[in-house]
């Protein structure tokens, strides 16, 4: 689904953002002016990107792809935090960009993962979450958009659906989880989570048979909390994988009274304590409020 806006319109309101994971490779043909401190093109989001929007500019003709942000400040925290969600999942390096567009600031409203090793992360949409949430929310997106490198590189998810929700759901996860973890963001209130979360949350939508369906935004919520709850364990990205869809396949369809965790049995003791609560996120039953005030 898409949904347009009019960001000279609507002073004040929160935009609805793109955490999205791309499987094109496609190149756009124009080269970027020497001036700038990247000089390669600009890749263009594929058919998967398109159907995972949720805004709808793209990279236009008239974008640039940097290596940094406004301020030796901003860039310095954006490459510190890739390179501690990298390091937190024992992964390699891979190419980290910007993308500015001085002629239609609007069209990097935009953060994309590509299948070949990328992330590209727009000027708009990082001073945007700056201004509405402080840094944690881009540490946020930016650990989410990692988490479509761990699907790529894993083939993952594990749990496979005809829309997007799966990719999607397990991406909040990953954030969460690193946003929790002692060697990642350190962030062990959720409150101050939730309140990142809450720039994010409009990504939801209600279009369950839309081939690029993310999930209904309670769903959200719960997959980010679940994602933060399993923080307390260090786990690889396969088992964090096993782990989400073990819990979160339960809560959807109530199959985890039935079920025993058999690859981390431990993490059954800690989990049952929250199997009601995520269920009540997931249901709506829990508001978007009283989601802010969880432990």
């Amino acid at each position: 689904m898409k949904m347009n806006f009019n960001f000279c319109l609507i002073a004040g309101a929160i935009a609805a953002f793109s955490l999205t994971a791309c499987n094109d490779d496609k190149m756009e043909d124009s080269v970027l002016p020497e001036s700038q401190t990247e000089t390669s093109k600009i890749e263009q989001p594929g058919t998967l990107q398109r159907q995972c929007s949720y805004v709808d500019q793209y990279w236009s003709s008239t974008a640039v792809l940097k290596t940094g942000l406004k301020t030796t400040t901003d860039t310095n925290f954006m490459n510190a935090q890739m390179t501690k969600i990298i390091s937190l999942w024992g992964g390699t390096s891979l190419t980290f960009r910007f993308v500015d567009d001085a002629s239609n600031p609007n069209s990097t409203y935009n953060a994309i993962s590509y299948s070949n090793g990328k992330i590209y992360y727009g000027y708009a949409i990082y001073y945007d979450a700056k201004a509405k949430g402080g840094d944690i929310v881009n540490a946020m997106i930016l650990a989410h958009e990692y988490g479509h490198q761990l699907q790529y590189r894993y083939n993952l998810p594990s749990v496979s659906e005809s829309t997007a929700r799966p990719n999607e759901l397990e991406a909040d996860g990953f954030a969460g989880y690193y946003l929790r973890r002692p060697n990642g963001y350190n962030q062990t209130t959720f409150a101050q989570i939730a309140a990142a979360y809450e720039f994010a949350q409009s990504i939801g939508d209600y279009q369950t048979t839309s081939a690029g369906h993310h999930g209904t935004p309670p769903q959200r919520r719960s997959a980010v909390r679940l994602g933060f709850l399993l923080g307390q364990y260090n786990l690889s990205a396969a088992d964090f994988d096993y782990n989400f869809f073990y819990y979160y396949q339960g809560v959807l369809n109530g199959t985890y009274k039935q079920a025993k965790n058999t690859r981390n049995p431990e993490i059954d003791a800690y989990m049952s304590q929250y199997i009601d609560e995520l269920r009540k996120i997931q249901t709506g039953e829990i508001s978007a409020e009283e989601f802010k005030d969880l432990k």
